[in-house]
Parts: C-alpha cells; sequence; structure tokens
C-alpha cells in the first residue's frame, strides 16, 4: 500500500508553481518603452540626423536591415523574413523555457529580457522591413554600432544568462 502523492506542502495541498505572469509583464514592459523610443526618435529625427548630447555620446536615427552589428544588411531583402523567424522561433522557446523554469528568478529574468528585446526588434522587420536604432556612442573616429533598447533587453538578458549559469555551476561544485 503506497501513500499520497508527495505535494511538497505539510498540508497536502498541491505545491504552487511561481506564475508566469510576472516575466511575461517584463517582457510587455521592454517592448512597450523599446516601440514607444522608436516611434518618437523616428518621428523626431531625420534619417541620419544626429542630436549630441555628450562628447561620447549621440541621439540618431539610423535603420539596420541586417542583425548584430549590421549583420547581412546589405543583403537582397530576404534577411529581413530569416530574422523574423528567427526571433519569433527564440520567443516560443524562451516562453516554453519560462514555462518549464518560471521559479528561478534570475533565469526568468535573462529570459525576459532577451523576450521582451527580440519581440521588439521582431515588430521592427515586419512593420518597417528593418530596425530603428537610435542610440549611438564613439570615442573620436570610433563607433560603436547604434542600437535600441530592443538591444539592451538582449544583451542585459545574455550578460545575466551567462551570470546565472556561473553561479549555477558554482552553487553545484560547492555542493558536489
Amino acid at each position: 500500500m503506497s501513500g499520497p502523492a508527495p505535494t511538497g506542502q505539510a498540508d497536502g495541498a498541491p505545491a504552487r508553481r511561481p506564475a508566469l505572469w510576472p516575466w511575461l509583464a517584463l517582457a510587455l514592459a521592454i517592448i512597450l518603452v523599446d516601440q514607444w523610443t522608436k516611434v518618437y526618435f523616428d518621428s523626431a529625427l531625420q534619417y541620419g540626423e544626429r542630436i549630441n548630447l555628450l562628447p561620447i555620446f549621440d541621439f540618431t536615427l539610423l535603420y539596420n536591415r541586417g542583425a548584430a552589428f549590421s549583420f547581412l544588411s546589405t543583403a537582397g531583402g530576404w534577411q529581413r523574413w530569416l530574422f523574423t523567424a528567427l526571433g519569433v522561433g527564440a520567443a516560443v522557446f524562451i516562453l516554453w523555457l519560462l514555462h518549464r523554469n518560471r521559479g528561478q528568478f534570475r533565469f526568468c529574468l535573462a529570459l525576459s529580457m532577451i523576450l521582451g528585446g527580440a519581440l521588439g526588434n521582431v515588430i521592427d522587420r515586419t512593420q518597417h522591413g528593418h530596425v530603428i536604432d537610435f542610440l549611438l556612442f564613439y570615442w573620436r573616429d570610433w563607433y560603436y554600432p547604434a542600437f535600441n533598447v530592443a538591444d539592451i533587453g538582449i544583451v542585459c538578458g545574455a550578460i545575466l544568462l551567462v551570470l546565472d549559469e556561473i553561479l549555477r555551476a558554482r552553487s553545484a561544485q560547492k555542493k558536489g
């Protein structure tokens, strides 16, 4: 005779999984801020126009038909659909990961940031055929490629994902 299945709680109630909605809300917030800033800069500036704020930073308006660092930006147009499909595919995979791992704070925070950024850029590609960039950092004659809020979400999420894995591996090493 076997007893009741383990529930994770002393009162016998099933263990509640953390909610998924906070992670989706964070991704949505990134998308909304990203799209709002893109609409603003696309209407406030002419293409290529720059507004200097600091000796190393300008607001500008540039369009990127490629991926990071303008990769494949001069291809014949097919890259728009490739990068859109990659973004949608990544979003579906991230949603699956969020659903399965929603109790892991750092991991889900990283994934939510990446999700918001990926979908922010997918919206641009489907709506405009390019991604709108408006943040430009430089030093003398060196320029970092212009980027946007979605890119910030992707990069910060990726850094946090690596940090999460390092901390997880270090924790497992201490236990083992």
